[in-house]
């Protein structure tokens, strides 16, 4: 019994998938922003310099709490943007950073909910690209 129970744990302590973990989002958070003038945008964008422990993360499947970000546009698609916190206080509307949300591009079409959901996928972190955002999520799914 003794030796099932250390080999569930073992198990569970090196599984790729995270457990669900509201921490996750403050690991997540251990970025240094820099802004910089890109070229070709003609004006400052944000760039993101990842601590070892976020670089480990990528490509790693994850699970994020957090609120799906009412756009309308969006809405019932297998794309839309996670935030750590509420609306009223995420990234675009409140005073938060960037490092708060993430792209979820879903393996299905999601209906749209104002509640707190649980999303698992794999974490693609990005340093490089301006026009998306540090975090994506890819082939997510909607955890219960």
């Amino acid at each position: 019994m003794r030796k099932k129970l250390i080999l569930i744990l073992f198990i569970l302590a090196t599984s790729p998938i995270l457990a669900q973990n509201d921490n996750l989002w403050k690991t997540l958070a251990k970025v240094e922003i820099e802004k910089k003038l890109d070229e070709t945008l003609n004006f400052e964008v944000d760039f993101p310099t990842f601590s070892e422990e976020v670089k480990k993360l990528d490509g790693q499947t994850i699970e994020l709490k957090g609120w799906m970000i009412p756009l309308e546009e969006l809405q019932g698609e297998s794309y839309f943007v996670l935030s750590s916190l509420p609306f009223a206080n995420c990234f675009f509307c409140g005073g938060a950073g960037p490092e708060t949300v993430a792209e979820v591009f879903a393996s299905d079409k999601i209906k749209y909910t104002d509640k707190r959901i649980t999303v698992r996928g794999k974490l693609k972190i990005n340093a490089d690209d301006p026009m998306k955002l540090m975090y994506i999520l890819q082939e997510a799914e909607i955890v219960d």
